[in-house]
């Protein structure tokens, strides 16, 4: 009798061994479509993703594109083929998604368009990103206090970098920082020598700093030989370093010839670096930490059917439809608040800028 019983608590035992696995099991599998990894920023924001989505227990999927198109869209496609039930996609091309978030919809996976928006489909559930107009009004406000606009000093020389044309957020960040520059351009503070205005002329595909700085050089030949630039909106910190090493080229920030004020965004080592120097004037900071966190919070209550949260439902209209966004905060960076942002949050290292 005694033996039975060992044998069946033997049994028992072993089936709990056998079930409790099943039961810790991890949560659901998130795709994270990262556009590049030629930009520092998209590293940490695929770090920063991964950390927070594994600490609240789902697997990850993270994939980087390098700027190729159809290879994002396979990745997409095969993270809805292999089952995760939601995607997180900063896109390289917001237009170009829109047959295979048909396939993700059919399969009734989530989709959180991560920093950039996803343009042209009604298959896009939420968006997550930093107020991408305020990032423009940063960058024209750090021009404008470099220049000493609202004191009436001026008029001043200033060129206009945009971003790609096909990410969204381009046009949100020169829209943003024509608001404060415009009225200056029209009074004639500032002067647009080239007069190349708008996204149409001022554009940088795939925010390359290679043709950031050909663009510049062809700017300095053509409209600057005997004048000099006082200042330059650059929307992203990569194109500053490639618009800087341009003007250094001709001499500025030698001799007695002043760098002009070289805004920029993402407050990468690099540009921090240039700051320090006194070359780059200023930069904006997007914690992705921050953002991360947003966008798990997303994943979290779109597969326990709460309600997710989000603090625009008007501006993010992508053509298709007003896509629920949640929108933070941008921070502008100068020479000297950098150390307190960046090193003091433990956002950077110390020694990473040694």
């Amino acid at each position: 009798m005694n033996l039975l019983k060992s044998m069946l608590s033997a049994v028992t035992l072993g089936s709990v061994l056998l079930v409790a696995p099943a039961m810790a099991q991890t949560k659901s599998t998130v795709g994270i479509a990262m556009p590049t990894k030629s930009s520092a920023r998209w590293i940490d924001d695929g770090n920063n993703i991964v950390k927070v989505l594994k600490e609240r227990g789902y697997n990850t999927d993270l994939q980087y594109a390098e700027d190729d198109i159809p290879n994002q869209l396979s990745q997409i496609e095969n993270m809805v083929t292999k089952g995760a039930k939601v995607l997180v996609i900063a896109s390289i091309d917001g237009t170009t998604l829109s047959d295979v978030l048909k396939q993700a919809r059919d399969k009734g996976v989530t989709v959180i368009a991560y920093d950039r928006l996803i343009r042209d489909t009604a298959n896009v559930d939420y968006y997550a990103t930093f107020d991408n107009f305020q990032v423009g009004v940063l960058q024209a406000q750090s021009i404008e206090q470099g220049l000493g606009l609202k004191d009436g000093k001026g008029p001043f020389n200033i060129e206009l970098f945009g971003g790609s044309p096909d990410d969204n957020n381009a046009y949100f960040f020169y829209n943003g920082a024509m608001s404060v520059l415009q009225p200056y351009i029209d009074s004639g503070k500032l002067v647009v020598a080239s007069k190349q205005m708008g996204m149409d002329k001022v554009s940088t595909l795939r925010w390359d700093p290679a043709t950031a700085q050909a663009r510049m050089d062809n700017l300095l030949s053509a409209f600057y030989t005997n004048k000099r630039v006082d200042a330059v909106l650059s929307p992203y910190d990569g194109l500053s370093i490639g618009i800087l090493s341009s003007l250094k080229g001709v001499g500025y920030g030698s001799g007695n010839m002043a760098m002009p004020v070289v805004s920029g965004q993402d407050a990468e080592v690099q540009s921090i670096k240039s700051m320090t120097r006194g070359e780059q004037y200023s930069t904006i900071f997007k914690d992705t930490r921050d953002l991360a966190k947003v966008t798990a919070d997303m994943v979290d209550a779109a597969l326990s059917g709460k309600t997710v949260t989000v603090t625009d439902t008007k501006t993010y209209n992508n053509g298709v439809k007003v896509v629920p966004s949640y929108l933070l905060k941008p921070v502008v960076v100068y020479k000297d608040n950098w150390e307190k942002l960046l090193v003091d949050s433990g956002y950077y290292k110390k020694s990473q800028f040694n």
